[in-house]
């Protein structure tokens, strides 16, 4: 049983800055880092480490196919990751004393994602197989719909979320995966308990996955809800938790783990992710979320 994600691929270049720079302002970092990360490449990492067949479907440019090994490196099977002239997607990152950000993303290569990249991916696929998609790359109405055709589930995570999350096919989506913010965004509600009612109503046909961050996570199976409380731990830094959520819970319900289980494994994962710095680097290895579960069994 494999999971192929159509995820992004992104550099991020990270300057550590006494403040946010004002317009026409220059001012000097006093720390640089460039990191792997997007959306879809720390799912996969995520993914690969909690054990899952993971094939990543992407794009960078072909001066960065080192990015292309450190993910090979972290057990994701990466031949459908295509170097490509356009420069990689990319996000200019400011990061102040206090830890706040301000961001510049640049798609690039994310966007060059196609239908006909989408069927040769799914060429060589089982029924029992799962497809993960999130919003950072092209084609991603064509990920739906040609995985429905292929018979795959679809598990779909619409981060970030844009308007555009609304056209898709939702008919074609098994399990939705969204935090508060998408939640309200797509419901149009603002209140959990009228969020859910609306996804009970509209969303009957999938199931849907509401991340609550330090109040646990949710899960709505048919008229069932599902609630697993998050651990306490000391965050120093939240980046990529959802995404060490989604690759830890998605491995584990993909092979048939008991729902509330596999909840409770993605809440361990993404725990231990924020007690670290970084995105893809913070992501635990299998052995480090049994040990923290077998601590925290009580």
């Amino acid at each position: 049983m494999a999971i192929i994600n159509f995820g992004s691929i992104n550099i991020d270049h990270v300057y550590q800055v006494d403040h946010f720079v004002q317009p026409g302002e220059t001012i000097a970092s006093t720390h640089y880092q460039t990191l792997l990360g997007g959306k879809g490449a720390n799912q996969s990492i995520a993914l690969a480490q909690a054990g899952a067949d993971v094939r990543h479907v992407g794009s960078i440019h072909e001066n960065d196919a080192s990015f292309k090994q450190a993910l090979i490196k972290k057990g994701v099977d990466c031949r459908g990751v295509k170097c490509s002239e356009t420069p990689s997607g990319h996000a200019i990152i400011q990061v102040t004393p206090s830890g706040e950000n301000a961001i510049v993303l640049f798609g690039g290569a994310n966007q060059t994602i196609t239908a006909k990249t989408v069927m040769a991916a799914l060429d060589d696929t089982k029924p029992s197989d799962w497809v993960l998609t999130q919003n950072e790359t092209s084609s991603i109405d064509e990920v739906l719909r040609q995985a429905k055709e292929n018979n795959l589930k679809v598990a779909f995570n619409p981060a970030p979320m844009s308007e555009s999350v609304k056209a898709l096919s939702h008919d074609c989506i098994d399990l939705l995966i969204v935090n508060e913010t998408e939640a309200a965004a797509l419901t149009g509600k603002d209140e959990l308990d009228d969020i859910v009612a609306e996804f009970k109503q509209h969303w009957s046909h999938c199931e849907v996955i509401i991340t609550l961050g330090k109040a646990g996570v949710m899960m709505l199976r048919g008229d069932d809800v599902i609630n697993v409380s998050a651990f306490s731990v000391d965050a120093v830094d939240t980046t990529a938790a959802g995404d060490t959520f989604i690759g830890y819970f998605l491995s584990a319900y993909s092979n048939h783990t008991d729902a509330k289980q596999a909840l409770k494994r993605g809440c361990a994962a993404s725990a231990i992710a924020v007690t670290r710095e970084g995105a893809a680097q913070s992501i635990p290895t299998q052995k480090e979320v049994d040990r923290f579960l077998a601590k925290h069994a009580n």
